[in-house]
């Protein structure tokens, strides 16, 4: 009899789902659980399924493993229920962009101040949306004690909808806090020696704290950026965290914008692709730009691919060991050149016994289950911890969790008002409106977001590109949720 049994929907996202697999493996108290794992996908669903069996076998860790096709299947007699799937993968994304591209909205109609990462889709993203909420009231159905661990975008409004409308256990899970430790890092600081806080809503946390041995660390900061910023260039599309950007928007909100916040300042810093470079860097100015889009969805196809290959590496040669350095030096060496650094990094991240991923949500299912306190930062109803924020909006806040659930720590310093009021409030707004047109089925809506949208023109414009995005043949419920309230 399993200990628990985790569900992740949308499992053939291998990278991810391998790194809960090591962290599970490396929980001793989460022993004889079961692990289910669920895609539609079922050459990648087959592909982390001998990864993880074969793993969990050579550290000799007491683990079951199934796989499904089915959401029902998985869901039922779950604890946790980790939601990472992305309803069209990227190909959708990009077939709403072109088609924004070609009616005047560069980088899509769902690039939205405040809102501009490359996948986190409000407007034109019904299906993911409707898919999370039917999670959710599945899970009230056939495991209505279980915990959601929300991993998979929009986040944001997500938690919302989901905590607001379904009465089940919920959590918004993002790891963009990790750029803290990135920062450190940079500074050459003794991360053990480090204070640190963060506070806001996901993709728009802010370092509300930073001590270094009990002193004010900022102006640390302030040295790096006057002594290293010249001579700075990213080392890839998402190196951004002490980019230009983030100096700027650090000047005038008075703290500096932490992880994905970054990526989701004002038009200031989006307008086209020469003002994207100017302030994320050259080459690519950001991941959020078509250069550094592409570098991100190529590598990441790439390492999919090479983690089935790897897959049926080890179905080919069963008495290969995984955590053998031969077994490691072909692994790596069937990935292509581009990506060899980056996966030798993520497999070595996986096979390391002792070392755990860095996600939250393991450390979370072992505190609930086991009373494990652990502190994590997570994105649940504001119910007064962040206050001028209305109580029923998720933040992304520090908190503790143990067997009576996730309980949220003061924040102090508290954040800032001009970031409450010019970031966070606005924000705040596109995701109500984002519900609002989910919730109603009304088109105009929509139509208002791009109506506001200041790379919109004339009404006709906004008319058209809605009508083009209704008209995808994936887009049949949309098209339908939305048919009867133009007027």
């Amino acid at each position: 009899m399993a200990a628990t049994k985790l569900s992740i929907i949308g499992a053939g996202s291998a990278a991810f789902s391998l790194r809960l697999v090591g962290d599970l493996c490396k929980t001793k108290e989460l022993a004889g659980s079961l692990v289910s794992f669920m895609d539609i996908d079922e050459s990648r669903l087959n592909a982390v399924y001998v990864l993880a069996k074969k793993y969990a076998e050579e550290l000799g860790v007491d683990l079951e493993f199934e796989t499904t096709t089915s959401v029902e299947d998985a869901i039922r007699n779950s604890s946790f229920v980790v939601n990472t799937a992305l309803v069209g993968g990227h190909s959708y994304f990009e077939k709403v962009r072109r088609i924004s591209e070609k009616y005047g909205y560069y980088r899509g109609i769902d690039s939205q101040e405040f809102n501009m990462v490359s996948d986190y889709y409000t407007i034109s993203n019904f299906n993911q949306l409707k898919f999370m909420y039917d999670v959710a009231k599945m899970i009230e159905k056939l495991s209505p004690k279980a915990w959601l661990l929300q991993a998979a975008n929009p986040v944001f409004e997500l938690t919302n909808l989901i905590s607001r409308n379904v009465p089940i256990n919920m959590v918004g899970i993002c790891h963009g806090h990790h750029a803290v430790d990135h920062m450190i890092e940079v500074l050459g600081l003794d991360k053990n020696k480090v204070d640190w806080q963060v506070a806001g809503v996901n993709h728009g946390i802010w370092l509300t704290r930073f001590l270094y041995e009990g002193k004010d660390a900022y102006p640390l900061i302030d040295k790096w950026f006057e002594e290293e910023l010249a001579s700075w260039k990213p080392t890839n599309p998402f190196d951004d965290q002490l980019s230009p950007v983030a100096k700027d928007m650090y000047e005038f909100y008075g703290k500096i914008p932490i992880g994905d916040t970054v990526r989701n300042g004002s038009w200031k810093y989006h307008y086209n692709l020469e003002t994207k470079k100017k302030w994320f860097g050259e080459p690519w100015g950001g991941v959020d730009s078509e250069l550094g889009w592409k570098w991100y969805q190529e590598r990441q196809a790439e390492v999919a691919i090479t983690m089935q290959k790897v897959a049926r590496y080890f179905q080919e040669n069963p008495e290969a060991k995984l955590l053998s350095r031969e077994t490691y030096d072909e692994i790596v060496s069937l990935a292509k050149d581009e990506v060899k650094e980056e996966f030798t990094q993520e497999v070595f991240k996986i096979l390391d016994p002792e070392k755990k991923s860095g996600e939250q949500h393991i450390l979370l299912v072992n505190a609930l289950l086991n009373n494990e306190k652990v502190d994590l930062v997570l994105n649940v109803l504001n119910k007064g911890a962040l206050p001028g924020i209305p109580d029923d909006v998720a933040v992304e806040i520090p908190v503790y969790a143990d067997k009576d659930g996730i309980h949220p720590y003061q924040v102090e310093p508290g954040i800032p008002e001009r970031i409450k009021k010019m970031y966070l409030m606005p924000r705040i707004l596109r995701m109500e409106w984002a519900l609002e047109a989910f919730l109603t089925g009304d088109r105009r809506v929509l139509e208002e977001f791009l109506i506001r949208d200041p790379r919109t023109k004339s009404y006709d414009q906004v008319v058209k590109v809605i009508d083009e995005v209704l008209g995808l043949p994936e887009n049949e419920e949309m098209r339908k949720h939305y048919s009867n309230s133009r007027k």
